[in-house]
């Protein structure tokens, strides 16, 4: 867990890959609930005889907002800016799911800290995280995530 206690010690991380989580496994659940939750219960994500038979990848693969719904998950369990009040997700600049996610396969995030830009009462930070699948080369997800720290 990497620990981050001022403004001027992130800022000198600007540019750098600052944290890698751990690897953790998505599976069918997982994905259910997140079919559930948002109403997207394409059979891609959620028949799992029939995506055995009908997609290349041997079963289910998970939602693409699933997967970047995890960037919560990866920033939390990496580091911690322990000056800060308030973390604020502000939004997205770019995002793109260059790789499928099949089902039970492992992900991890790697988070590099592209900019750092003072506002009032804080700072606006962009990251880029990629999502990696183990064992694979291309990313699964690839964005550039936008938070404000007060």
């Amino acid at each position: 867990m990497l620990e981050i206690g001022s403004l001027a010690q992130l800022k000198e991380l600007t540019g750098k890959e600052v944290a890698i989580s751990k690897w953790q496994t998505i599976d069918q659940q997982q994905v259910n609930r997140f079919a559930e939750a948002t109403g997207d219960s394409q059979w891609i994500h959620v028949d799992v005889e029939r995506a055995r038979r009908e997609l290349p990848y041997g079963g289910t693969v998970a939602h693409g907002f699933l997967t970047l719904a995890l960037l919560p998950r990866f920033f939390n369990e990496t580091m911690r800016m322990t000056d800060v009040t308030m973390l604020v997700n502000y939004g997205l600049n770019r995002v793109r799911f260059p790789a499928p996610l099949p089902v039970g396969s492992k992900v991890r995030g790697r988070l590099k800290l592209l900019a750092v830009e003072d506002i009032p009462g804080g700072a606006e930070m962009t990251w880029e995280v990629a999502i990696e699948r183990e064992s694979e080369s291309k990313p699964v997800c690839v964005a550039e995530a936008v938070f404000r720290r007060y």
